[in-house]
């Protein structure tokens, strides 16, 4: 944190160190945290969307991502298609972003837990278990705020 009420209000991630540059309002520097995530999260989660669409052909038109901070799951697949993936993802390793993509774009194909969906999971994520394990277990690192 650099307490400097005269800088531009900022995060920055600097030599793998995340540089926060705000007044001293402790709801400010969340809020700059938040909205620096949200962006990173966006822009990483959509560019692995558009690698990872290749294993899902499937998939006709390039579903739209929504953003929200959860608690409880890393991502949805609404009837309509459309995919909402927990910003807090982000700050997981990308083997994990890419798992919770790829079980949403499954949902597009099978909108359940079946036996159907798991195989499909298989075909596309032959790790996803291993994956989805270390994610359960540093959940709650990853769900700090």
């Amino acid at each position: 944190m650099i307490d400097d009420s005269k800088a531009k209000p900022q995060v920055k991630l600097v030599r793998g160190q995340l540089q926060i540059i705000a007044s001293r309002n402790i709801e400010h520097r969340r809020q700059l945290l938040s909205d620096w995530y949200k962006q990173k999260a966006f822009e990483v989660f959509s560019k692995r969307l558009d690698q990872l669409l290749s294993t899902a052909p499937w998939i006709k038109e390039c579903p739209s991502i929504n953003l929200r901070a959860m608690r409880s799951r890393w991502g949805s697949c609404a009837v309509n298609g459309k995919i909402t993936l927990n910003t807090h993802l982000i700050k997981a390793p990308i083997a994990c972003i890419d798992y919770v993509i790829l079980h949403e774009l499954c949902h597009h194909f099978e909108h359940n837990h079946s036996d159907k969906f798991y195989r499909l999971l298989n075909q596309v994520s032959p790790n996803w278990k291993q994956v989805k394990q270390y994610l359960d277990k540093a959940a709650n690192l990853y769900l700090m705020t």
